[in-house]
């Protein structure tokens, strides 16, 4: 999908569906159950309430329905939360630096999660690479703020 076109969702809405996509469901059975209001309760250290979800969904659904089957783009992140996306999305604990001027994330990614994760970013973030990637092994990237 061009990324100018991609659905937006905020960090929040990002973490709830990628959370759920964790128990498994399929593009079709997500949106079925967010828009029903069929879901468990969170038990993770975010606790989520997918109600608000839900309502987004009621709200835009459109939107919510491209974010689901066709990727989305998170309108703005922070530190923290692309440290929660990485942990919810790939079940990684990422390293959060936050030495004031220079806060950045590092993660051990694979390709195809370096790849999920740089679409995913709102603009105004880089990801750099810091040690390769070697024999089936994740890379070691940083995710950090563009300078200018």
């Amino acid at each position: 999908m061009d990324i100018s076109n991609q659905a937006k969702l905020s960090q929040w809405e990002a973490l709830m569906l990628e959370s759920l996509r964790a128990y498994g469901f399929t593009n079709e059975e997500l949106i079925r159950r967010v828009g029903a209001g069929e879901l468990p309760v969170d038990e993770s250290e975010f606790h989520f309430d997918y109600a608000a979800l839900t309502a987004f969904a009621e709200e835009q659904s459109d939107i919510f329905e491209a974010a689901v089957t066709q990727g989305y783009q998170i309108k703005y992140n922070t530190v923290r939360g692309i440290r929660s996306w990485i942990l919810v999305r790939f079940g990684k604990e990422p390293e959060l630096l936050l030495e004031e001027g220079h806060e950045a994330v590092r993660a051990a990614l694979t390709s195809l999660q370096k790849d999920e994760l740089t679409s995913a970013l709102s603009y105004g973030w880089a990801v750099l690479e810091e040690q390769p990637a070697s024999d089936g092994e994740a890379g070691l990237f940083r995710i950090e703020p563009i300078q200018r």
